[in-house]
């Protein structure tokens, strides 16, 4: 018995790099900065403790603030029943890992199937009992951590057979209940969205006050927004921009358990570790004590999630790997806690009204309901903010009943002519450039009389940029000029006929009064 508590107390310093830094993910719920921490780290290494304990008392952050956020990370199981999976379940698990990674120690054991290494020690026991593994031999340790394990015959045999019934190999899964349970402590709406954070996250877009006004109320209701006016104004760009408003950091599974089956849910491309942010927080103390983390849960931000023309309604249900036998979580539930982003809606190859069917009861009634291979429903929270993004008319893609589901209906539309000078200038001093004033009503006069465009907001950008790429080419300091701005413009789209109105047969109408007719320069070459 005494040589098993060594064995576990020696696990226990062995897995540090599996415990979760506090001070990195306080700092990235924006709770502490890097500079309190610090503090707080010298206060912990003069006084001794707690790197919590420490930022309470250098007053950087409320007792009352820290439990709460402590509380809402995941409690690491104590034995196998609070795990909430069966223990032949996790054994099969434990053997697979040994069998697919050619796994030969406890260490790579723990590291792989995301456990508690104390519980490691027991399903490697119960292995070994079974006759499913047997040791090597130790590397110069008394301890359980420094022998090297292998499979037995018996041991392939039986684990061949746990792969045919279910082929998931990876960390643990979580049973559904305790997902539902987590999903609905981290919904949106949990996090109160300032007025503050909106503007820096939409700093870097020359936007009407207007727009802010209306995002605030939308992003903290939880509620879907449509995001609808003409193309090229900036819909996206103010739809990913919602992704860093939100500041908590929120925790995910590796996989599901449900009815005998698993659910594969983290997705490393959109469900991104807290990376570290302190160099020099290598004390032990600093971390989260490793009792409370439950290692089967991922930290990160919220995800956010953006699908577009490719969306189908395969991909909003369970899909079921026959060969496997287990489930990949749908693009939908991946997003639960963040926001699940539909730009050019009514694009999909699905059409927008049966899209939208699919949609009407989640965002009625907070829940979404999935289907196993067996034909039994699962009913999963529905805690995430939809976003709907399109340059078609709202009115034709949706009928009355789903536009009343969409409370926030946000116009991204064109530009006035202050705000077109205001994204020229900011893409002009973005290469080192500036625009005269004589330049400028020479591109509104190309944009609006010769192309018969209307003012877009992404005309600036695309209009530098290409300016810029000319001049490169051809060995001269970018400078925007003609001729360089009528090409740019040019590619704009395609230019109509001077004399006939396309599609009418009859003479173009222009309209002149709100841009002048440039006149030729003759020292700048421009008219």
């Amino acid at each position: 018995m005494a040589s098993t508590f060594k064995g576990k107390e020696t696990a226990r310093e062995a897995t540090i790099d599996s415990r979760v830094r506090l001070g990195d993910l306080l700092i990235r719920a924006n709770l502490v900065t890097e500079k309190e921490v610090a503090v707080a780290l010298s206060h912990m290494h003069e006084h001794g403790g707690r790197l919590g304990d420490s930022l309470v008392a250098v007053g950087a952050i409320d007792q009352v603030v820290l439990d709460g956020f402590i509380h809402r990370i995941p409690q690491e199981p104590k034995n196998i029943a609070e795990t909430g999976i069966e223990e032949s379940e996790l054994l099969a698990l434990l053997m697979k890992l040994v069998y697919s990674y050619g796994l030969s120690n406890v260490p790579q054991f723990t590291e792989a199937i995301k456990l508690p290494m104390t519980l490691v020690l027991d399903l490697t026991q119960l292995a070994i009992e079974r006759q499913l593994l047997y040791t090597l031999g130790a590397r110069n340790s008394e301890s359980p951590l420094g022998i090297n394990y292998a499979l037995t015959e018996e041991g392939r045999r039986w684990t061949q057979e746990s792969i045919k019934r279910s082929g998931y190999v990876g960390p643990a899964p979580v049973p559904l209940e305790e997902f539902i349970e987590r999903v609905t402590l981290q919904k949106p709406t949990n996090e109160r969205i300032s007025a503050d954070r909106i503007v820096k996250a939409l700093s870097d877009l020359t936007l009407t006050s207007s727009i802010v006004e209306q995002t605030g109320p939308a992003l903290n209701s939880g509620r879907a927004i449509l995001l609808y006016g003409p193309p090229g104004n900036g819909k996206t760009s103010v739809a990913v921009s919602f992704a860093s408003v939100f500041h908590d950091v929120i925790y995910v599974p590796y996989a599901i358990m449900v009815e005998g089956s698993i659910i594969r849910f983290h997705d490393p491309s959109i469900h991104v570790p807290i990376s570290p942010i302190l160099q020099n927080e290598d004390d032990n103390q600093s971390f989260i004590r490793r009792e409370t983390y439950d290692m089967r849960w991922v930290s990160t931000r919220r995800p956010f999630v953006i699908t577009g023309g490719e969306l189908t309604l395969d991909m909003l249900e369970l899909r079921y790997d026959p060969a496997g036998h287990f489930y990949d979580a749908p693009l939908h539930m991946k997003a639960l806690g963040g926001c699940f982003f539909i730009d050019d809606f009514g694009r999909q190859l699905v059409s927008p009204v049966n899209l939208l069917n699919r949609w009407i009861v989640p965002l009625e009634s907070r829940i979404d309901y999935l289907r196993l291979q067996t034909g039994k429903t699962i009913g999963i929270p529905f805690e995430e903010l939809v976003i709907f993004s399109t340059n078609l008319e709202p009115e034709d893609l949706m009928d009355p009943a789903f536009l009343r589901r969409l409370p926030y209906k946000i116009e991204v539309g064109a530009p006035d002519l202050d705000h077109y000078r205001a994204i020229f200038d900011r893409e002009c001093k973005r290469h080192g450039l500036a625009l005269r004033d004589d330049v400028f009503n020479f591109i509104l006069y190309m944009v609006k009389e010769e192309m018969g465009l209307d003012l877009a907001a992404y005309h600036p950008r695309f209009i530098v940029d290409q300016v810029v790429a000319t001049c490169r080419f051809l060995g001269l300091d970018p400078e925007i000029k003609s001729p360089y701005v009528d090409y740019a413009i040019n590619n704009l789209g395609v230019r109509r006929s001077s004399k006939l109105e396309a599609g009418t047969g009859q003479p173009r109408q222009r309209t002149t009064a709100a841009v002048p007719v440039p006149v030729h320069n003759e020292r700048t070459g421009l008219y």
